[in-house]
Formats: structure tokens, C-alpha cells, sequence
């Protein structure tokens, strides 16, 4: 059997070597409003998803509720085996 070569780890560059990111170069006021600014983008958009959730689930039951007082309709769905009501 031959002997296995050990694999070397090679070594990374350290941090300080990366090349500058637009996170290091911005000052932290332009961050923080940047931050603020996106999180009431989020909140925006949040509470538009909410509102049309809202506005189906009130649809649906305002539908629902019309279809119960609709005669035929209940006719139509109800079960037709009556002989257990006797």
C-alpha cells in the first residue's frame, strides 16, 4: 500500500487584504439612515400585504354570509338525508 500525502492547508489572506466594501467607505449617519430607510420600506410593505389579507378575508365572508341567506343556495348544499331530523 502507498502512503497518503498529508494536503497542507493553504493559507487565506488576512481581512485587511479584501478590498474595500461600500459598508467601509459610507460613515455610520449614512448607514443608520440607510437602515431606517429600509426598515420603513419594510413596515410599508408589510402593512400593504396586511391590508389586502384584510381586505380578501372581508370579501370572503361578506360572500359567506350572502350565500347563507340565499334560500336556494342553502337548498342546493344542505344534506338531503332528512329522515335523521324526525
Amino acid at each position: 500500500m502507498a502512503k497518503k500525502k498529508k494536503n497542507t492547508p493553504v493559507p487565506r489572506p488576512a481581512a485587511t487584504d479584501a478590498p474595500a466594501t461600500l459598508k467601509d467607505l459610507l460613515s455610520r449617519e449614512v448607514l443608520d439612515k440607510l437602515k431606517a430607510q429600509s426598515d420603513a420600506l419594510k413596515a410599508e410593505e408589510q402593512g400593504k400585504k396586511d391590508a389586502v389579507l384584510k381586505a380578501a378575508e372581508d370579501k370572503r365572508k361578506a360572500e359567506q354570509k350572502r350565500l347563507e341567506n340565499d334560500f336556494g343556495h342553502l337548498l342546493e348544499n344542505s344534506n338531503q338525508d332528512w329522515s335523521k331530523f324526525k
